[in-house]
């Protein structure tokens, strides 16, 4: 289960990465705001999550 977590983890904002069912979403969501953030603005944006479920988002954008 914790190998799972951090292999979903390790390619969250890889482009096409999803964990739905074929057919179902792009996967481009988090690879492209991810890129906004990180490369046009400069910021930070990671996954915080948990083996009990949900996931928490932490954005940063520097002033």
């Amino acid at each position: 289960m914790l190998t799972d977590l951090i292999s979903v983890i390790t390619q969250l904002f890889t482009a096409f990465f999803t964990t739905k069912a074929e057919g179902k979403g792009t996967g481009l969501g988090l690879s492209i705001g991810y890129q906004i953030v990180t490369q046009k603005y400069w910021g930070s944006w990671k996954c915080l999550s948990s083996l009990e479920g949900g996931a928490e988002f932490a954005i940063g954008i520097p002033m």
